[in-house]
């Protein structure tokens, strides 16, 4: 039998299609020109999500791309902008989703902590993913709201023991855009921001006692870290620094690695680059904290390993890996249609329990119940 596309939409009143205002970041574009994680997951999720008929408003930067309605007030990503400040445009931004709470089932906040001080003013139900703890300082903002709104944890390793989730939703990629390959190019990878926490210092010593080339992609988030533990190993022969890599050139990069190094320093909440590596049957090395060993499969699609000495070790055994089988797994468990299906039954139970909110409340009032 052959379902039909809407067949998942949760189920309305009155049998209309989902409305969702679907609140981006504006730090970057959607989808981001290279660096944006947050937006590339909305990226993904809108669209798969128009794909199945849900009637989604996304509200990001005006020159963001997308199938659904695009709403907005910030013309470009003010992380692309300087003539643009921030917190002016981030109010904006997410008073314009407000102000139109009532023509929404749904407000999907990506935004982190700040819309929800706008959610008591609604009678929207809000669900926030979210994309991490910045840090602990902003859990108070998350517990105030708690018992209101919804919360989706992006890996079981990410959740806070003093919030309440309605699901764990691991983050999807489209597979057509990533080409797996059988054989590499030979190098080592380090793939996303430099910065301390991520490794990449890390990543440049490993790859020298392997004697192996390292490629490093990304963005420069700590200049000074780059200027002193990256910069001065960069010779353009044995490691090479790309700079930001687009989505016209991920794959390409990605796919020619002999595997991902993600040696990090703190708990990783989920790791995009990870399942963008193995999309391309790219085995990942990453030291295994936060999300990590829920990602990769250790001797299968990769090695979780404790520190450096381990990951030198590692590298050596990837031989032993079948590339096939690592793309294989992200097929099975990091699609971005399993992401969208996941998302709409998470909608499902918002819709159901908000509505028996609603439903306790008024017979409270009818009774004048305190």
């Amino acid at each position: 039998m052959t379902r039909s596309r809407n067949a998942n939409l949760p189920a309305q009143p009155d049998g209309a299609r989902l409305r969702l205002a679907m609140l981006a970041p504006i730090s970057w574009r959607v989808p981001p020109r290279h660096y944006g994680p947050w937006e590339r997951v909305v990226a993904v999720l809108t669209e798969g999500l128009v794909a199945r008929g849900v009637a989604v408003t996304l509200f990001a930067t005006t020159d963001s791309i997308t199938r659904a309605r695009l709403a907005g007030s910030c013309p470009r990503p003010y992380s692309e902008d300087g003539s643009l400040e921030p917190k002016v445009w981030e109010c904006l931004h997410i008073a314009e989703v407000f102000e139109r709470a009532d023509e929404f089932d749904i407000i999907h906040n990506h935004f982190d902590f700040l819309p929800l001080s706008y959610s008591g003013l609604v009678d929207t139900p809000v669900l926030t993913t979210i994309h991490g703890f910045s840090s602990p300082r902003i859990l108070p903002v998350f517990e105030k709201y708690n018992e209101r709104t919804y919360y989706v944890s992006i890996s079981d390793a990410d959740r806070s023991p003093r919030l309440d989730y309605v699901a764990t939703v691991h983050h999807g990629i489209p597979l057509d855009e990533f080409t797996p390959r059988s054989d590499s190019d030979g190098y080592l990878l380090f793939f996303g921001r430099i910065h301390p926490e991520k490794g990449t210092a890390d990543a440049v010593e490993v790859a020298r006692r392997a004697g192996r080339p390292l490629v490093i992609a990304g963005i420069i988030q700590d200049q000074h870290y780059f200027d002193r533990e990256v910069a001065p190993h960069v010779d353009g022969d044995r490691v090479r620094y790309l700079g930001p890599v687009g989505a016209d050139k991920r794959s390409e990069i990605l796919g020619g690695a002999d595997a991902l190094l993600h040696l990090i320093h703190f708990d990783e909440p989920f790791g995009l680059s990870m399942i963008e590596a193995m999309a391309c049957g790219v085995p990942v090395i990453a030291i295994g904290r936060g999300s990590v060993p829920e990602i990769v499969v250790n001797g299968e699609t990769g090695f979780v390993v404790s520190d450096r000495q381990a990951a030198l070790a590692a590298v050596e055994r990837l031989g032993a890996l079948d590339r096939a089988a690592v793309r294989k797994h992200v097929e099975a468990r990091f699609s971005a249609e399993r992401m969208t299906d996941a998302y709409l039954r998470v909608y499902q139970e918002v819709l159901r329990h908000h509505r028996s909110r609603a439903t306790e409340r008024s017979t409270r009032a009818l009774l004048k119940v305190p």
